[in-house]
């Protein structure tokens, strides 16, 4: 896995379709850093820290995530820093913590409707061996806004409206002009794909809101705040 620079102190990894892993992104102050969501696997999370350490880089002390969402939380268990997340993200994986990981008990949600085709296939490419999956709850949550002080720089962590997900938080480094922003720019999966447009419109102006020049996305390459603001209006048009 490559680290890959925005600026003098933030990163981000490649996301990975195979399996659906998503970017992660690095904070780097000079006392303390924090990883941007925790990955999917065990295995995520060592290809992540081996890219850190490639780069001479301390492990995360802080792992802040974006929403609940199986691809970037279900690495949580085996990062080593303090793991944050808002209080409905948490509410979802309690839930998710009680489910079994079998073939029969997998198959029983998708025909439910409880999970999705997609992650159903992504989970079992990641999890060859199913009993593997382990889910839990963050160490810290939140509601509404948290700051934390790195050192020299400031991450933000936002509660966002979102069209994708009704816990989505934004990370916002304001000092290095960097947006993350996980998926919120995105339809709900778990609805039939439904793209709710009072949400959209609210995330827009949310996003509008923040003074930045690079925008991290989950899955793709970071962009512009033009551009992912010209993407959102595309999304009101449809």
């Amino acid at each position: 896995m490559e680290l890959r620079r925005i600026t003098d102190c933030v990163f981000y990894t490649m996301f990975n379709k195979e399996s659906d892993r998503p970017v992660l992104g690095y904070i780097n102050g000079q006392n303390r850093s924090l990883m941007v969501d925790s990955g999917n696997s065990i295995n995520h999370v060592e290809w992540f820290n081996e890219a850190i350490r490639n780069e001479g880089l301390r492990t995360p002390e802080f792992i802040a995530i974006t929403h609940w969402h199986w691809d970037h939380t279900f690495g949580m268990y085996a990062v080593n820093g303090t793991t944050i997340a808002h209080q409905k993200t948490n509410v979802k994986l309690a839930e998710i913590a009680k489910w079994e990981w079998t073939d029969s008990k997998m198959k029983e949600r998708l025909e439910a409707g409880v999970e999705i085709e997609f992650a159903d296939t992504c989970i079992r490419t990641e999890y060859p061996t199913l009993s593997e999956i382990r889910v839990v709850t963050s160490d810290i949550s939140f509601e509404g806004y948290m700051e934390i002080d790195l050192g020299g720089i400031t991450a933000e962590l936002h509660h966002i409206p979102s069209p994708h997900s009704d816990d989505s938080v934004c990370i916002f480094i304001p000092q290095e002009r960097v947006l993350f922003i996980g998926d919120a720019v995105g339809v709900d999966y778990y609805n039939n794909c439904y793209l709710d447009k009072d949400k959209l419109r609210s995330l827009i102006t949310a996003i509008e809101g923040f003074d930045f020049d690079t925008c991290v996305v989950g899955h793709a390459e970071p962009i512009s705040k033009q551009s992912i603001v010209n993407i959102m209006n595309s999304l009101m048009e449809r």
